[in-house]
């Protein structure tokens, strides 16, 4: 994908163009960048989308439901975690992901699981961020050593509107994970486990369930979770990352044929932006923030 810092001029000759536009996320280095790439959207009228595929994923669907329907009761406390090990290597060379204007692991990983938790939970209202740089410097390609400024680690822990906790962490040096967006929901009545490295699967746990037949259970996706059968027409065999694609650029296409709302718009990208500039300041501040 073009870097981070391109995304803004590239998305603004298009809009000025009158074209809809898509964008992989983050939408911008910063959120002033993504609040003039949508207010342009805007007023040009054009639909626009940020890749957040995975909110796509018929599981992620099933488990708002099921929240949304009250299965789990009062909401108390909520775990997210986006972490890959591509960034673990102390010898692996400096890259535009670790430039200031890159945006680090908070952005690059944790503005997913930031998206997650508000699908799930709805708006986060405060945060409290922990960003770390654990390897300082990188090999610059010419013989020297050039200095990272930008988090390896981005934690917060999150306060939501509707009164539960919880926390997320994006992390790109977690060797041996190669794609674990998880995510843990607790209620009063059940919890929720998802983990990403089993993208079919969503483990669902009954506080209603008499002693001894407690348990965390699997929920297969299968035909019964839509758009999974326009797949596949049987549980088992599973969709993908790829699939996840698909369903994202189908809303879009959908979106702009029939006037539909965006899956994902840059409305949307610009409050993850913000969520992300807030907990990268609350960090350096070392406190709490409200969330605008």
């Amino acid at each position: 994908t073009a870097p981070n810092a391109l995304h803004k001029e590239m998305s603004l000759a298009a809009i000025a163009a009158g074209k809809h536009v898509y964008c992989e996320k983050p939408l911008a280095p910063s959120a002033e960048d993504a609040r003039e790439m949508t207010d342009a959207a805007e007023a040009a009228g054009v639909k626009t989308q940020v890749g957040f595929n995975y909110l796509c994923n018929p599981i992620f669907r099933l488990a708002q439901e099921m929240i949304t329907a009250g299965e789990l009761g009062e909401i108390r406390g909520y775990r997210g975690l986006h972490a890959e090990d591509y960034m673990a290597d102390d010898a692996g060379p400096f890259t535009f992901r670790h430039d200031p204007a890159g945006g680090g692991a908070l952005a690059d990983l944790g503005s997913h699981a930031l998206a997650t938790a508000e699908f799930l939970l709805g708006p986060i209202t405060e945060v409290m961020g922990d960003c770390v740089t654990v390897i300082g410097e990188r090999p610059d390609g010419k013989g020297g050593r050039r200095k990272v400024e930008v988090d390896d680690v981005g934690r917060a822990f999150l306060r939501f509107a509707n009164g539960a906790s919880g926390s997320i962490e994006g992390n790109w040096i977690a060797t041996g994970r190669k794609m674990q967006h998880d995510f843990e929901v607790y209620g009063t009545k059940g919890a929720l486990a998802f983990m990403g490295e089993r993208l079919n699967e969503l483990h669902f746990f009954d506080a209603t369930d008499t002693d001894g037949r407690q348990g965390f259970r699997k929920i297969e996706a299968g035909p019964a979770h839509p758009p999974y059968g326009r797949f596949i027409v049987a549980p088992g065999h599973q969709i993908g990352f790829n699939d996840l694609k698909t369903i994202e650029v189908a809303g879009f296409v959908r979106a702009i044929a029939e006037g539909a709302p965006e899956p994902f718009n840059f409305r949307a990208g610009l409050r993850i932006q913000s969520l992300v500039e807030t907990i990268q300041k609350s960090s350096r501040e070392q406190r709490w923030a409200k969330i605008d």
